[in-house]
């Protein structure tokens, strides 16, 4: 995938949804996007008047507001909102005829997750969701192994995944106006952090089936939970393990790994180990480990190689990229309602677990 974006006719016009935290990444990336035009910005704080400013776009303090006054009604919107918002930001716009791309996660329950679903398709307009790490350069490149029939590259079946998410947030990440992070109903790493990790093993190895998780000791006092340590099944028999927790000095977690995110410093440390029958994989390192295709034994050298990974688009860019494509009828979508709905189920079983003490059966079908 090239580091230039190749231009179509008729750039689709967007309108970003929320400037807060996550909401000025998608204005950068719709404005590098030579596909897209940004129409405007919609935020009732008074913040969101700076970013308009700083980015030279309209603003309106409503979608109500956007609808009536701009000259101009967006073809599709990103919704940049609290999480508990996401269900009813995204209804008004999809009843607009608007197509939408929601962040993570699709919702905050499975029941208004499956109202949206359902709403989408009712109105008869796209429904994406922003896990975006889908396309980052080091998912794209283990889908790639994981896919390849090459002896050399190939990890022969899977058999087990272990994985981290682990870092410290500092007590202002939870301050107003985001004390709803502290909250369980919209908050803790379940639903914030780790539902990142559920879409990217369900890229990777298929839907997972069933869940046991034992809660981390809690150190905030919070009503939402600070961490888990989760055991995974998959429907193709893969089993794994995954560690999470937000209250904890550690390198091992996406953002640190990868460099993607500029306010975590890059680290380069794994978080994902996949083990195969024929080799197993680092991720992000890209470090392969086997017996280079001869006798197996615990009593014979390892053999190391670092994979290459081949330079991309930043992940924004390339999810509005994929976005603009939907809408024109030229992709299917990576990551659909469906499909983010997909990764609450999994979240809530999680949560279901920790406070049963018992394994949660998940079906395949939503």
């Amino acid at each position: 995938m090239p580091l230039s974006l190749p231009q179509s006719p008729t750039p689709i016009t967007i309108a970003i949804i929320g400037t807060g935290l996550i909401g000025p990444r998608h204005v950068s990336a719709v404005q590098c996007s030579p596909n897209a035009t940004l129409l405007c910005i919609v935020d009732p704080s008074p913040s969101s008047q700076t970013v308009a400013a700083n980015f030279s776009i309209p603003r309106y303090a409503s979608i109500k507001s956007m609808l009536s006054s701009s000259p101009t009604v967006p073809e599709a919107a990103i919704v940049c909102t609290p999480n508990h918002t996401h269900v009813a930001v995204s209804k008004e716009l999809l009843s607009a005829g608007i197509h939408v791309l929601v962040e993570k996660p699709i919702s905050t329950d499975v029941t208004s997750g499956r109202s949206l679903v359902q709403h989408a398709a009712t109105c008869h307009r796209h429904l994406l969701v922003g896990h975006h790490r889908r396309f980052n350069k080091y998912i794209v490149l283990t889908k790639q192994i994981l896919n390849s029939a090459s002896p050399s590259v190939n990890l022969g079946r899977i058999i087990a995944i272990s994985g981290l998410w682990t870092l410290y947030k500092p007590p202002s990440y939870f301050d107003p106006p985001t004390d709803w992070r502290r909250e369980r109903t919209s908050g803790g790493p379940v639903l914030i952090n780790l539902i990142h990790d559920i879409d990217v093993l369900h890229h990777l190895f298929g839907p997972i089936v069933r869940v046991h998780a034992e809660k981390t000791i809690s150190q905030r006092g919070h009503p939402a939970e600070e961490g888990a340590a989760v055991l995974l099944k998959f429907a193709s028999g893969v089993v794994g393990t995954f560690l999470l927790c937000d209250a904890v000095p550690s390198p091992h977690n996406f953002e640190a790994g990868t460099g993607e995110n500029p306010m975590i410093p890059f680290v380069g440390r794994d978080f994902y180990r996949v083990f195969g029958t024929e080799a197993s994989l680092s991720v992000p390192e890209m470090r392969r480990t086997g017996y280079g295709g001869g006798e197996k034994s615990w009593n014979l050298p390892l053999s190391e190689e670092i994979l290459g990974v081949e330079e991309m688009a930043a992940p924004f860019e390339l999810q509005v990229e994929h976005f603009v494509r939907v809408i024109r009828g030229e992709v299917e979508p990576s990551c659909s309602g469906t499909e983010g709905l997909r990764a609450v189920v999994v979240c809530e079983a999680v949560r279901k677990a920790i406070e049963s003490g018992e394994p949660v059966d998940i079906g395949e079908k939503l």
